[in-house]
């Protein structure tokens, strides 16, 4: 064998060799996981080109809310399953805002369908969410009692379906109510968990001033997925990593809560910033404060 080939060969073998190092190294940058919720109206404009740029920010997972009419983002679900894949992104849970006891049967069949683990109850169901425009404030009408009442029944209801019921708070429910009573309080305390644990929402637990690692020591295992973003200077959404709450602490304490997924989730954009570059910048973040 000529010298001239045998070097053309090794080139080739080094150049082969530095691919597949440099492909597994973009594979690995694959982590952690979006709520669709920040980026809803691309979503709604068009959501494969949406459902891309998330993926090419880096995450693994997601999360849906965008659910009606028996379709996730107008595809049903198989469909969207399908896309998902083809994109390498990993459905997990799903926010089911809309949800019954008359409906929950046929919801849930359509999100097991759809691949997703957990079935999120993102406010209380079935009209019992109040949001007032004026204080811009949320809380609930109804007592705390049936709210228990309506997510043991949906519990139930999921572990036939072969999900795992979820409820995501705010900020009111860790204040007292009128009764005194700290909503999720009880609700951590009144319903098994093999019917219903939470997603905690780490902003919306710092805007009640209430500290996530306490519930974790007092409640430990129970909070199964997060949602992380961060709170700028002036109360507002932030881009993770960009604001005041102090994640490594929280992250510190990732067993004892039982968290087993975490999604970045922003509601709102601010100062010109746009959903899909807010989205990159958490995916940031993210790395430097050591979530993988």
């Amino acid at each position: 064998m000529k010298k001239s080939t045998l070097n053309n060969i090794l080139k080739c073998i080094l150049l082969a060799i530095f691919m597949c190092g440099t492909i597994t190294t973009y594979a690995q940058k694959k982590f952690g996981g979006l709520a669709l919720y920040t980026v809803r109206d691309d979503m709604g404009t068009n959501a494969k080109a949406t459902l891309q740029a998330v993926a090419d920010a880096g995450f693994k997972n997601i999360e849906a809310a965008g659910y009606e009419d028996g379709k996730f983002y107008n595809m049903s679900p198989v469909e969207f399953k399908k896309l998902l894949k083809s994109l390498k992104l990993k459905p997990i849970s799903t926010h089911q805002g809309s949800v019954t006891l008359e409906n929950a049967d046929q919801m849930m069949a359509d999100v097991k369908a759809a691949g997703f683990k957990y079935f999120v109850i993102p406010v209380p169901p079935m009209g019992m969410f109040e949001f007032n425009r004026e204080k811009m404030s949320m809380g609930m009408n109804g007592t705390i009692e049936d709210l228990a009442k309506i997510l043991t029944t949906l519990g139930e209801k999921a572990n036939k379906a072969g999900l795992k019921l979820l409820y995501h708070n705010h900020d009111f429910e860790f204040k007292k109510n009128a009764d005194g009573i700290v909503p999720i309080d009880y609700l951590l305390e009144n319903v098994d968990s093999k019917l219903l644990n939470f997603q905690m929402d780490l902003y919306w637990v710092t805007k009640a001033g209430a500290n996530p690692i306490a519930y974790f020591n007092k409640y430990p295992g129970r909070f199964k997925i997060w949602h992380v973003k961060d709170m700028d200077d002036q109360g507002r959404f932030a881009p993770v990593g960009k604001g005041s709450i102090n994640f490594k602490n929280i992250l510190d304490n990732k067993k004892l809560s039982g968290m087993k997924y975490y999604m970045v989730e922003q509601d709102m954009t601010f100062d010109g910033l746009k959903p899909l570059d807010a989205i990159k910048i958490s995916h940031d973040g993210l790395k430097e404060i050591g979530f993988k």
